[in-house]
């Protein structure tokens, strides 16, 4: 899989960043969420995550792709 640099937000926290694949997906590196209340609401599968990243990040996203998955 290729990457290709789209942004990222530096944070006392971290530095959350976004990535476009040549596989038309993206990869977001963020805070791992932990907490039991917030991942009691979500159904993810075993072999799933997801990460959490500030909303500044997504204006990295390229404006052909803001409301459509890719």
């Amino acid at each position: 899989m290729k990457l290709r640099f789209l942004g990222k937000v530096s944070t006392p926290g971290g530095s959350p960043t976004l990535y476009a694949t040549d596989r038309g997906t993206y990869l977001i590196q963020g805070w791992k969420v932990t907490h039991p209340g917030t991942l009691s609401q979500l159904k993810i599968p075993f072999r799933e995550t997801c990460v959490e990243v500030p909303a500044d990040l997504m204006q990295y996203l390229p404006a052909e792709d803001h409301g459509h998955a890719p």
